[in-house]
């Protein structure tokens, strides 16, 4: 299980940090299954009362623990949607907002390097 370093871009500035594939595909399958939570609140009809859409809380332990959180219920699109971030270590622990789809497009660009 060799890891690489996956760079998350976020809001102001960057993260870098090691990680493996086969953690970048298990994440990249829990924001597949985010972005149809996220599709079935958007594409509800005026009036129409949709069922809550569980959350998604992603943990990842190695070299460091990575946990994404978002509630799909607060966003009206995918496209308007951010993830909290915990990335942390021993020595530092650094929680901040993402956009969804720039955390996509890096997970993508890892995975194809």
């Amino acid at each position: 299980m060799s890891s690489a370093q996956l760079k998350l871009n976020l809001i102001e500035g960057s993260v870098t940090f090691s990680f493996t594939s086969e953690a970048a595909q298990a994440f990249k399958a829990e924001i597949a299954t985010l972005v149809q939570s996220l599709k079935a609140v958007a594409n509800k009809t005026p009036g129409e009362k949709v069922q809550p859409q569980p959350s998604m809380e992603y943990q990842y332990t190695g070299d460091i623990f990575l946990e994404c959180f978002c509630n799909p219920n607060i966003w009206p699109s995918p496209y308007a949607a951010k993830v909290l971030l915990t990335i942390r270590d021993d020595r530092i622990r650094l929680t901040t907002e993402a956009e969804l789809t720039r955390t996509i497009e890096d997970l993508n660009e890892f995975l194809e390097a």
